[in-house]
């Protein structure tokens, strides 16, 4: 669990953009499958869980492996440190959002479960729930506003004298296009002519 809320809040949080990280890192899904591959490792050979060497596995080699940063690498290591440890087993808080709790992990016995938690009472995203300011937010709405109306604008296109739409307009070139070329060639009728004038070439050896 505490694998997944890391995932998701290092992703989560670039939906505001790189606030904390002196860039944005290319994190994906593939850290998270090989994360959880060497998670089933270490709990099927160790009796007790190494949480250490878990942190360090992950922030300095996986997700570590995209950070360029030394304080990226500090800010890393430290969700890490809050997430990854044995409270989590204990109905840990795992989000600093009011009013929302994470389950309790003794009572989400199935995957099902917890499919049907995220989908029916996880909270709106909110700056907060990473652990940023609230005017985090108002660079996510001013970019999407404006990547909105850039999208309207370029569906619009300009206009025409007659008032075609754009489909009307390519065809009329297409068909313009199609009448300066010349006949297509008969590939057939060229190959025939081409054998009825080749020489025979007599090579003496």
């Amino acid at each position: 669990m505490g694998l997944c809320m890391f995932h998701s809040l290092i992703l989560g949080r670039t939906k505001f953009g790189s606030q904390g990280w002196s860039r944005k890192y290319d994190f994906n899904d593939g850290d998270l499958r090989i994360c959880g591959e060497i998670l089933h490792n270490y709990l099927a050979a160790y009796e007790q869980v190494p949480y250490t060497d878990l942190i360090y596995l992950f922030g300095e080699i996986i997700y570590g492996g995209h950070i360029t940063d030394d304080w990226d690498r500090r800010t890393n290591t430290t969700y890490l440190e809050m997430l990854i440890r044995k409270e989590i087993l204990d109905n840990m808080q795992l989000t600093m959002t009011q009013g929302f709790r994470s389950p309790d992990p003794k009572k989400m016995t199935q995957r099902d479960m917890y499919m049907t938690f995220v989908d029916e009472k996880l909270p709106p995203e909110q700056p907060q729930m990473f652990g940023l300011h609230s005017n985090a937010e108002i660079g996510y709405l001013t970019t999407l506003g404006e990547s909105l109306c850039d999208t309207i604008l370029s569906c619009t296109g300009g206009s025409s004298a007659g008032g075609a739409s754009k489909e009307d307009i390519a065809m009329e070139i297409l068909n313009r296009m199609l009448t300066d070329l010349p006949e297509g060639f008969n590939l057939i009728e060229l190959t025939m002519k081409a054998k009825e004038k080749t020489p025979y070439i007599i090579v003496c050896l």
